[in-house]
């Protein structure tokens, strides 16, 4: 099969399509053909090597495509699915069955491919681990990236009050999407224009992370994603601060793809591209200024 590989950490420059043999799916298992791939900032960060890779390796955390091989009784050759499957980046991957879901009718693979890691990273801390209910308020700092706008719309969806973070470049897309207020940081400072914030969603980290603890109201809480989370400074507001990892669940992969088949939440592609240009891809993702969702298709 074809596969994006790297047998070295580096730049985009190190990421080449190559032929490598199909996978094996093992018990529980089953195997991909991996129509579209999404992008996402682990990406780069893996080919970085700021995370522990075996060389070579193959890219990906997320994808859409058509069962193969299933070893799993929930799923025959001919469905399908989408979710959170690791080494996307190529022709084939075999994925747990445990981490994936059947995609719906009315929704492409390009956008079903957007959704597990983007859609699940916002999902998860607003409302299984932030408990984020009609009428509070949520904060989204990055609002117009890949997590940041599932996250806009979501939170809008269970009726919070939303404000957003970003450059003034994206105020009207953001806004659009369901957020109340928009704070442009090159413009204001967060910590001087947003109080009482229930749950905060720090999708940026670096220098971000602090400017947005002054926000919470007492009893608040900010997940980051991006930075080690600020847990003395949250703990002296009377707040909490926690470190947000992601895990597989295809129940909610369902329910965020039903609500974009339904009309209720909208994916933002900015770039959809062939496989052979998986270097502008990752350059574009690295860049930190995309709207939305970059997809490879394969």
């Amino acid at each position: 099969m074809r596969a994006v590989l790297f047998h070295e950490t580096g730049g985009p420059e190190v990421l080449n399509i190559e032929e490598t043999d199909r996978p094996e799916p093992g018990e529980g298992e089953v195997l991909i053909r991996v129509r579209a791939a999404s992008v996402n900032p682990a990406d780069w960060k893996f080919r970085r090597g700021y995370m522990e890779a075996s060389l070579p390796a193959i890219p990906g955390y997320d994808g859409s495509g058509t069962v193969e091989e299933s070893n799993d009784e929930r799923f025959s050759p001919g469905d399908e699915v989408f979710g959170n499957i690791k080494s996307t980046y190529a022709e084939y991957t075999a994925a747990p069955a445990d981490a994936i879901a059947k995609k719906p009718d009315g929704l492409s693979h390009e956008q079903a491919a957007a959704i597990p890691v983007a859609g699940l990273t916002a999902w998860e801390p607003l409302f299984d681990e932030g408990d984020l209910e009609r009428g509070q308020t949520a904060l989204i700092a990055g609002a117009a990236g890949g997590v940041g706008h599932f996250a806009v719309q979501l939170a809008h969806l269970a009726g919070a009050h939303v404000i957003g973070t970003g450059s003034s470049a994206n105020r009207d897309f953001v806004l659009g999407l369901g957020a109340d207020e928009y704070v442009d940081y090159t413009q204001q400072d967060v910590s001087e224009a947003v109080s009482d914030v229930d749950v905060a969603l720090d999708t940026v980290g670096g220098d971000v992370t602090a400017t947005l603890v002054p926000t919470l109201r007492e009893g608040g809480v900010i997940f980051t994603i991006a930075s080690a989370p600020p847990e003395d400074a949250a703990r002296e507001r009377g707040a909490r601060a926690v470190m947000h990892i992601t895990s597989p669940n295809p129940d909610e992969l369902t329910q965020i793809a039903q609500m974009v088949v339904s009309g209720e939440v909208r994916i933002e592609l900015s770039e959809v591209l062939p496989l052979d240009q998986v270097q502008r891809a990752q350059e574009l993702s690295e860049s930190g200024h995309t709207r939305g969702k970059i997809v490879l298709t394969i």
